[in-house]
C-alpha cells in the first residue's frame, strides 16, 4: 500500500516506523502541558519517545510529567533536570544529551498544540530524501489565545529558507521544527563549543550554512499558545511588527547579530564555501563608512522575507545598527 501525503508508509509496523525523539523543554508550565502532550499522545506517527528537560519548575509541572510518564505507550518517556541557565540552555542540553538517539527529533514548547500530522508530514519529506543529507522541515502556525481561540497565522513566508535569510532572519518557530539525525549530529558539533541566543534561529542558520536542507511548509502545523507567560511572543500583530523595527535600530538587533556571528566564526569549519564567502561579506558589512556597508552588504546575498524587511535592514546598515 503507498503512503499517503505526509504519511510514512502506513503498512509499517510501530516497531519498524522510523523513532522521533520529541525535545521538551518545560518551565512551570502546568496549566496548558496536558494540551501539548495530548496532542504528542495523539499524532499519527507511531514511534514518539519523549525527554523533557524540566528547567526548575515550582508549579505542577513535574507531576503532570510524571502522570503522563507512566501511562505513555509510544515509546520511552524520559525527565531529566535542566541547567537552569534560561531557555536556550535548555534546549541546548536536549541537544547534546547523546543518551538521546532517534532516527528525528522534534523541538517542543510546553504550551502548544500539535495537529495531527505534524510529525508525519515533516518525516515524510525527509525520508524519501535519503538520511545522509542533513534536514530539517518547519512550517507555519496558528496562532491561539489562551482559551483555545484561533487569532490567525503566522506570516507566510514565499522566498526559499537560505544561509543568505539565516544569517539576519529566524523564519520559522522551533516549535515547527523537525529535523534528522544527520542534521542533529551537525548540530552537536555546533553546540558543544559555543551557546546561542535562541535555538530555533541557530538551528536554521546552522544547518543551511553546513549545505543541510530546509523545507518551509505554508502548512499550518502547530497552534502556538500566547499567554502572559510566553517566553517568546507571537510574530503576527501590528505591534510586534513594531517591536521589530524598534529592536532593530535600538541595538538589541546588532547584539543578537554579534552573538551570531561569533558561533559561526567558531564553527567555520562546518559552513560551506558559499555560507563562508557570504558571512564574509556580510561580517564586512558592519565595518567601514557608509558607502562601502551597503556595498558589501548587497554582495552578501542577505536578506529578509520581505522587500519592507530587507530595506530596514539597509537602513540599519547605513546607520551602522546591523
Amino acid at each position: 500500500m503507498l503512503a499517503k501525503h505526509g504519511e510514512v508508509n502506513p503498512d509499517l509496523t510501530s516497531a519498524q516506523a522510523p523513532l522521533v525523539a520529541v525535545l521538551l523543554g518545560t518551565k512551570d508550565g502546568a496549566e496548558f502541558l496536558d494540551d501539548q502532550l495530548n496532542s504528542i499522545a495523539a499524532q499519527e506517527h507511531k514511534r514518539i519517545d519523549v525527554w523533557v528537560s524540566d528547567d526548575g519548575s515550582s508549579d505542577s509541572t513535574l507531576q503532570v510529567l510524571d502522570g503522563w510518564k507512566s501511562k505513555w505507550r509510544k515509546g520511552r518517556f524520559e525527565i531529566l533536570p535542566g541547567p537552569c541557565r534560561g531557555f536556550a540552555e535548555n534546549y541546548r542540553s536536549l541537544i547534546l544529551n547523546e543518551d538521546i538517539k532517534a532516527d528525528y527529533f522534534a523541538y517542543c514548547d510546553q504550551d502548544d498544540i500539535w495537529e495531527p500530522n505534524r510529525l508525519s508530514v515533516g518525516v515524510c519529506h525527509m525520508a524519501v530524501r535519503g538520511a545522509g543529507l542533513p534536514q530539517m522541515f518547519c512550517s507555519r502556525t496558528l496562532t491561539i489565545a489562551a482559551d483555545g481561540r484561533v487569532l490567525g497565522a503566522s506570516p507566510l513566508f514565499r522566498r526559499p529558507p537560505s544561509f543568505g535569510n539565516a544569517l539576519v532572519q529566524s523564519i520559522a518557530g522551533a516549535n515547527t521544527m523537525v529535523f534528522n539525525k544527520s542534521a542533529r549530529d551537525v548540530l552537536i558539533k555546533a553546540s558543544r563549543r559555543i551557546s546561542f541566543v535562541s535555538h530555533d534561529w541557530w538551528t536554521y542558520m546552522i544547518l543551511s550554512g553546513a549545505g543541510g536542507s530546509v523545507h518551509y511548509t505554508p502548512e499550518p502545523l502547530v497552534r502556538y499558545r500566547q499567554h502572559a507567560h510566553n517566553a517568546v511572543g507571537q510574530n503576527r500583530s501590528m505591534m510586534a511588527r513594531i517591536d521589530r523595527f524598534k529592536r532593530l535600530f535600538s541595538g538589541a538587533f546588532f547584539d543578537w547579530t554579534t552573538a551570531n556571528l561569533h558561533g559561526l566564526a567558531v564553527n567555520r569549519d562546518l559552513l560551506t564555501p558559499e555560507a563562508l564567502a557570504s558571512l564574509e561579506q556580510f561580517s564586512n558589512a558592519r565595518k567601514g563608512n557608509m558607502i562601502q556597508r551597503v556595498k558589501r552588504l548587497r554582495a552578501s546575498g542577505v536578506h529578509r522575507q520581505s522587500r519592507t524587511h530587507t530595506f530596514a535592514m539597509t537602513l540599519a546598515a547605513i546607520l551602522g545598527k546591523l
